[in-house]
């Protein structure tokens, strides 16, 4: 048993917050139907490359020229596909009985869009009571900004995190991932969750409105409090932390490495490793904040003389936290992976063995799991509409002919 066996959620997201959301939540049990356009999917399904292809002939993906989007595997595991136009009038029945066999719909179109079809929260609410409805947007749905459009590097920017990524003396960076789109899925993901504990104990669903830039400022924790508390606008400070030193990436003979000095103590046992002299300068770390400039050098310097490991091996075993920085090969070469299952292997419709990443999340009686690999395009609209409407063979064909599935 996973936490959310037994609930059905209807997605009709595409791109990466929305399908991040509901993969959280497939991974947990819940059953996904991903409801995608004919012909075409998920935009993600034709960004690229790279995409995979058969290594033998086998029915046609739903990618360009048959192969499938890596974007788009990453993201979409546990899932159901089935493609339905819900703006034409015989997929829009459709549409409304799989949201009456539904727990939860998550959308992530922009503000407005679906209440122009009658599928906003305000008029689905009274007629499925027990809905929990979630909609990712840019801006959410209130405020003057709730018309406009949420894309992650854009959000990156005005939600403050690029003003404070980068190099002090560089310009401001996006991270290496799209990280707004991430942690706006997670956040919603736990809405959802908190809804459906509520309808526990309320017996009715409701509304979680998740905003990409709500989710961006409350990244900012310690940034923002810091702000709050001086006044003084964060500024870029490369690897380096605004409160804790030394704590940011130094340069070994081979190749670069972290170290993260978090306390005095840990001060005193790094300066034993290093062979550094006990100078009062540096005794506290307020003092280590204060004298940064001075502070630089005293660690850099003897650290550039020996190799990534011979530090780390040393100042591990004296308790120092530190850590090489690791490209991919090495990070899912490490054994640590594998014994927390973070490497999953399943067997995709077209292309065979494929490997993706596990469920970071460990729970020791209902775990989740990664059961069965992203689906193809439409792979489940027949069996879907076959065994959760009723429809007959005929009445599926003729749904097709129509072009709505």
């Amino acid at each position: 048993m996973a936490p959310l066996d037994g609930i059905t959620v209807l997605d009709l997201t595409r791109v990466l917050s929305g399908p991040y959301c509901t993969m959280l939540l497939a991974d947990m049990g819940a059953r996904v139907i991903k409801v995608e356009q004919p012909g075409r999917g998920d935009d993600t399904r034709a960004w690229g490359p790279p995409f995979l292809y058969p290594s033998a002939p086998r029915p046609r993906a739903g990618g360009p020229d048959g192969g499938e989007s890596a974007y788009f595997l990453s993201i979409n595991r546990n899932k159901e596909s089935v493609t339905l136009d819900f703006k034409h009038p015989e997929g829009r029945a459709v549409l409304d009985r799989l949201i009456a066999k539904s727990d939860v719909l998550v959308e992530n179109f922009r503000p407005g869009t679906l209440t122009k079809l009658g599928l906003d929260h305000q008029t689905l609410a009274g007629r499925y009571p027990r809905l929990v409805y979630c909609s990712i947007s840019g801006f959410g749905h209130s405020g003057p900004r709730w018309k406009e459009a949420g894309y992650d590097a854009i959000m990156q920017a005005e939600g403050g995190l690029m003003s404070i990524t980068g190099a002090a003396d560089g310009p401001p960076y996006r991270l290496g991932v799209a990280i707004v789109d991430i942690v706006s899925g997670m956040f919603a993901a736990y809405g959802i969750a908190l809804a459906l504990f509520a309808r526990e104990r309320t017996g009715r669903g409701q509304e979680v409105d998740l905003a990409m830039l709500d989710a961006t400022v409350a990244l900012l924790t310690y940034q923002a409090g810091n702000y709050f508390a001086s006044g003084q606008v964060p500024a870029r400070l490369g690897n380096r932390h605004p409160s804790i030193v030394p704590y940011e990436t130094f340069a070994a003979s081979d190749g670069e490495f972290v170290l993260a000095v978090g306390n005095d103590d840990q001060w005193r046992l790094f300066c034993q490793v290093a062979a550094l002299p006990d100078d009062a300068r540096f005794a506290t770390n307020r003092q280590r904040v204060t004298s940064y400039e001075q502070l630089r050098p005293f660690v850099a310097d003897p650290l550039r003389t020996k190799p990534r490991q011979y530090w780390i091996d040393r100042l591990t075993a004296a308790g120092v936290p530190c850590g090489s920085v690791r490209n991919f090969q090495e990070l899912f070469a490490d054994p640590q992976i594998a014994a927390r299952e973070m490497i999953a292997r399943v067997e995709h419709a077209t292309i065979g063995q494929l490997q993706a990443l596990g469920v970071p999340v460990k729970l020791s009686d209902t775990p989740g799991s990664v059961r069965t690999p992203p689906p193809t395009l439409g792979q489940h609209t027949d069996s879907v509409l076959e065994r959760d409407l009723g429809l007959s063979g005929d009445a599926i064909a003729a749904l097709r002919r129509q072009q709505v599935i």
